[in-house]
């Protein structure tokens, strides 16, 4: 239910006109949203993440090694406060645009 919320935000060039993919492999990693020109993922995290601590950890290790920008997002957020999450992601956006 967030993925696709959060998908009903990016899909169609929606914000700002940035192009993303839904579960885009990165590595040997799937990624929840990923925009490769700007190196930017978007990763939504479930009750099951906090019995992920370490693995996730890693990943995003990973991930920022071969450049990319990781933000990390609860389920509950993305659904109860999507103002929060649009305003995060749209100012990583123009940070990874400069």
């Amino acid at each position: 239910m967030a993925e696709a919320a959060m998908w009903k935000l990016l899909r169609d060039r929606r914000l700002e006109g940035v192009k993303f993919r839904r579960q885009t492999p990165v590595g040997r990693y799937l990624a929840d949203f990923c925009c490769p020109a700007l190196k930017l993922i978007i990763e939504l995290d479930g009750g099951v993440h906090v019995l992920r601590v370490e693995s996730d950890a890693e990943r995003d290790a990973w991930l920022k090694a071969q450049g990319f920008t990781v933000l990390r997002f609860g389920n509950e957020v993305v659904l109860n406060n999507p103002a929060v999450v649009f305003e995060a992601v749209r100012q990583a956006m123009a940070r990874q645009m400069r």
